[in-house]
């Protein structure tokens, strides 16, 4: 029994060892200065305006989306996001003091990096097929994150009420929506793309995660996390475990297919997203809260996301 679990481990480990190396990968490269900030800065914007929306996109174009899209999946998914969300934000004010980091803390503890180690966990684990249906899921799961993230860091940061108007607009013009929306309808219209741009478009989209998952480990920094640690500790907790069983074991009682519980699982499964962030810093929250749950939810991933595997696919589930 204990051969088996090992070996199941060893896959497990197969699937989001290489994401992790490149993670590390970044770090020594900013360490020795062989890359700096401005790269960083610079690559990060190439994935999120250019790479990564067309990834999504060919991806969208090449698959056959009525064997992909899936309402149930897509449903039952954004609605155990929202239950965990609900969840979270009645609990915050046990472990948060500070009125001001509950949305932070609620943000960190439910947002997961999606497009970029939820997309490359996909793909280890289940080629080409995984990133066309994970895509499908990551769109809708990204509007609802945004949803979600706006509320909670509005009501607890500002006095402000919420515009839907201008948030339905900000989400339209985010590249990744774009890019999926572009290639679905390229693909249902039947619309012809030459093949110097198809295969443009293929070199465009294998810059995507190399480098975006050497980004985040060149962004990591583990200074100023002495104030904020039991807090973080807490979101990181509710991140990579809670969330995640609950999330899957709703899906597994909702009868998904192997390889549909398995996107699920990774999906909710991953670390907090960078962008976690960026919307705390520019509404003038606790930066350095948001910033430490970044940092400690990615290495631990490595950890939760291997044995969370290693349990699936012992128990035959994926």
């Amino acid at each position: 029994m204990l051969t088996e679990f090992l070996s199941t481990l060893n896959f497990s480990f197969a699937v989001t060892g290489p994401i992790f190396m490149m993670v590390v990968l970044g770090g020594i490269l900013k360490y020795y200065g062989i890359i700096g900030q401005a790269f960083v800065d610079q690559a990060s914007i190439l994935v999120f305006k250019i790479s990564l929306p067309i990834l999504l996109g060919m991806s969208m174009i090449r698959t056959d989306i009525a064997t992909v899209f899936d309402p149930v999946t897509i449903a039952n998914a954004s609605l155990s996001t929202f239950l965990v969300f609900i969840l979270l934000t009645l609990t915050a004010s046990i472990f948060v003091k500070n009125p001001r980091d509950k949305g932070v803390y609620v943000q960190g503890a439910f947002r997961g990096n999606l497009a970029i180690v939820g997309l490359a966990l996909c793909v280890n684990l289940y080629g080409d097929a995984g990133i066309a249906k994970a895509s499908i899921v990551m769109s809708i799961l990204s509007l609802v994150y945004n949803i979600l993230s706006i509320y909670t860091l509005t009501t607890t940061l500002t006095d402000k009420k919420l515009n839907l108007f201008s948030m339905i607009i900000s989400m339209t013009k985010n590249p990744l929506i774009i890019g999926i929306v572009l290639g679905i309808m390229i693909n249902l219209l039947h619309i012809p793309v030459h093949p110097v741009i198809m295969q443009t478009g293929d070199y465009l989209s294998q810059l995507t995660l190399p480098v975006a998952l050497l980004c985040i480990g060149a962004s990591l920094s583990f200074a100023d996390m002495k104030d904020t640690k039991t807090v973080a500790t807490i979101a990181v907790i509710a991140k990579l475990i809670v969330s995640p069983i609950i999330i899957t074991y709703i899906a597994y009682l909702s009868g998904f297919s192997k390889m549909d519980l398995g996107i699920v699982f990774l999906m909710s499964s991953t670390p907090t997203a960078a962008a976690s962030y960026i919307m705390v810093k520019a509404m003038k929250g606790n930066e350095t809260l948001a910033a430490n749950i970044i940092v400690m939810s990615t290495v631990a991933s490595l950890f939760t996301v291997s044995f969370g595997l290693a349990m699936l696919k012992t128990f035959e589930l994926i």
